[in-house]
């Protein structure tokens, strides 16, 4: 993902200015919600999730950390018991020409059920450590802990809850590929390239389309704090409301700022494209940085820069949103 000036917004991609600073003024304060929480987030079982990935090495399509990773994240939503397992084998061409062969992985619970909520993360990761100041590290792939690893685990520990009580909706568990491969001197487009061979081949049957979608990206950094990304808010604001709303009735207020990030080339703007309003979690607005996490496309993103308590609050965050849903 990276940032963006000028972004394309509504389903047919109109040209709007916008600035990537976070707005001063908050929004219109989230809505106090009712608070069912009948399966406990567990933050410990997401971090070892995340620490499983990042054993594997850097998931860059075509390595064999890549391939070994997605058979783990098969077999750990089959364990999760998840109704059914998706893969969407393809390959795709990169910005400079690679070939890259990608797998997007989506798991059902509730397969049949009509009203559904899409979850979904990228699970590839920088085949460049382009962020480095040592520019002779830039070729290095990254580890890809909270880029990549994060919001995968997240999801992983969302599925494992979703089986110990059953939602009433249908959840759709999707692990996107090759997010990461894009330049960042070229078009929004080459980046997400999992997630844009996914809205063209929706493995969907009529009227069973989800309803909306929560995009995890970069949500394990240490201290992380989730403003209201630009484009989610202009796109799906129910949704954020929904979701920083639920947030701020478990006393996350303090990690879902309540106000305007910047706006961001994420797989969400693909979802929304296709008619599925998408919003995207990401540590946009960082102190130090004033965007990303500090260790974005740097070799620091590893485990020793994961922290439970930003897993803890954004998984328990998503998981009642799920068991509010009617």
């Amino acid at each position: 993902m990276k940032f963006i000036n000028i972004i394309l917004l509504s389903l047919s991609l109109l040209v709007v200015a916008c600035s990537a600073k976070t707005e001063e003024k908050p929004t219109v304060a989230p809505k106090k919600v009712a608070v069912e929480s009948p399966v406990e987030f567990n933050a410990d079982s997401a971090y070892n999730y995340v620490k499983a990935q990042v054993n594997f090495g850097p998931r860059v399509p075509g390595t064999q950390g890549h391939i070994r990773c997605a058979q783990y994240l098969v077999d750990e939503l089959k364990r999760c018991g998840v109704d059914t397992v998706i893969e969407q084998k393809t390959t795709v061409t990169a910005f400079n020409g690679d070939k890259l062969p990608i797998n997007n992985i989506m798991g059902q619970v509730n397969k049949d059920a009509m009203s559904r909520v899409l979850l979904l993360a990228h699970w590839d990761t920088r085949p460049w450590a382009d962020a480095e100041e040592d520019k002779s590290k830039h070729n290095t792939p990254i580890p890809g802990a909270n880029d990549g690893g994060s919001g995968v685990g997240v999801l992983l520990e969302i599925a494992r809850c979703l089986q110990i009580k059953r939602p009433t909706i249908g959840v759709d568990i999707l692990f996107v590929d090759a997010e990461d491969y894009g330049t960042s001197f070229g078009a929004e487009n080459t980046w997400c390239l999992g997630t844009q061979y996914w809205v063209n081949n929706m493995p969907y049957k009529q009227g069973r389309v989800p309803q909306y979608g929560i995009l995890l990206d970069m949500v394990g950094g240490i201290d992380a704090k989730f403003h209201r990304e630009y484009l989610s808010q202009y796109l799906a604001p129910s949704v954020v409301d929904k979701v920083w709303g639920m947030a701020s009735a478990l006393e996350y207020g303090n990690v879902f700022a309540n106000q305007i990030g910047g706006s961001i080339v994420d797989d969400h703007m693909y979802i929304n494209q296709v008619g599925i309003p998408c919003i995207d979690i990401i540590e946009s607005q960082n102190p130090q940085t004033g965007s990303f996490n500090p260790t974005w496309h740097t070799l620091d993103d590893n485990m020793s820069n994961i922290d439970s308590k930003s897993l803890k609050a954004v998984g328990q965050t998503v998981l009642n949103v799920i068991y509010n849903e009617k």
